[in-house]
């Protein structure tokens, strides 16, 4: 066999499929092997070049192919595509993979550590734990809504609500019964996410980007940890507005013949962490509105000329310019001093 020098490689649970290059870019590989296949060919391989699809497994095997000497780059997906030439199978996905990591532009997402992993499951945790206590709480309130029984929005009131239903000897004894076994599950959900909270306040306080970014208003520990846990190195991004457009919080650009068109924002990048920027900027507007804060002149200028969604996004928009210039530079958010007319 001629000497490999690039391989791309699409992954899969148990077969994976390699198509490699020689210095000639010749195709001198291109095979399926199995899961244990796979790990004694690359031990006995001479360091090369390995190109994969960035997903949920694919940071275990960048970091076991490191382990070897290999040289590996994870690239995402949407970058990929481009280079498949026709139709879609394992083969075309890896031929497209050995070819796009040649490409001088190209992208790559950093390989994260074990532990990166491990924190960045903690959020998920977290993510799936609201979901299910939305769940029930939204379920509670609609059984309880066909007997009658109508509670104040709001989570806060949801225990309130099932207290007065579990009250109620008028309810029928099947009802009352499983009400009772959906509070059970409220509570056990509840314990759970509080567990889980404590996990996530303890990882915020030990680490020191998560607890600068915090001083940004409006972000709070849960944006700043996302942050911290999600995002890639700060030098990945020539500037904030980079990093912005990475989180998605920048218009999608139509233009065409010198014609300028930029509709809404592209929602590129990591959902969780744009999504909560948005939330904590509804939440600043929010304090603003109730007078509980004080808006700088470029955000009263905004609210005046442009609707409250529009504004929280453009909000969240600089939350991740500030947090970006954060961790280049360090030190904490300073709020800048109010204009003194002379």
């Amino acid at each position: 066999m001629k000497t490999i020098t690039r391989i791309g490689m699409d992954t899969a649970k148990n077969v994976f499929q390699l198509h490699g290059v020689d210095e000639n870019e010749a195709v001198v590989l291109r095979r399926q092997f199995r899961r244990c296949e796979m790990v004694t060919f690359f031990e006995k391989l001479p360091p090369v070049l390995i190109a994969i699809e960035a997903c949920g497994s694919s940071h275990h095997w960048a970091r076991l192919l490191q382990s070897f000497g290999h040289e590996v780059r994870l690239i995402p997906p949407q970058y990929v595509k481009a280079y498949v030439k026709r139709g879609k199978n394992d083969a075309a996905d890896a031929e497209a993979l050995c070819e796009a990591v040649t490409r001088p532009s190209m992208r790559f997402v950093p390989v994260k550590s074990r532990e990166q992993q491990a924190a960045c499951m903690l959020m998920t945790v977290r993510e799936r734990l609201v979901g299910v206590k939305s769940q029930l709480s939204n379920a509670i309130r609609s059984y309880a809504a066909e007997f009658g029984i109508v509670g104040p929005a709001g989570r806060q009131n949801v225990n309130s609500l099932i207290e007065r239903i579990l009250d109620d000897e008028t309810l029928p004894d099947l009802a009352r019964d499983l009400f009772r076994f959906q509070a059970k599950e409220y509570a056990a959900v509840e314990a759970r996410l509080e567990e889980i909270e404590d996990k996530l306040m303890a990882w915020h306080r030990a680490d020191d980007v998560s607890r600068r970014i915090a001083t940004i208003p409006g972000v709070g520990p849960i944006g700043s940890t996302l942050l911290s846990m999600k995002a890639p190195p700060a030098q990945s991004f020539r500037s904030g507005r980079q990093f912005a457009a990475w989180l998605g919080l920048t218009p999608k650009d139509h233009s065409t013949g010198g014609r300028v068109r930029l509709g809404g924002i592209t929602k590129a990048g990591d959902p969780s962490i744009r999504s909560t920027l948005i939330v904590g900027a509804t939440a600043l507007l929010r304090h603003i509105r109730k007078g509980r804060t004080k808006a700088s002149p470029w955000l009263e200028a905004m609210l005046n000329r442009k609707p409250p969604k529009l504004v929280a996004v453009a909000l969240a928009n600089k939350f991740a310019r500030i947090a970006w210039r954060l961790m280049m530079s360090g030190g904490v958010y300073n709020r800048p001093a109010a204009k003194v007319a002379v």
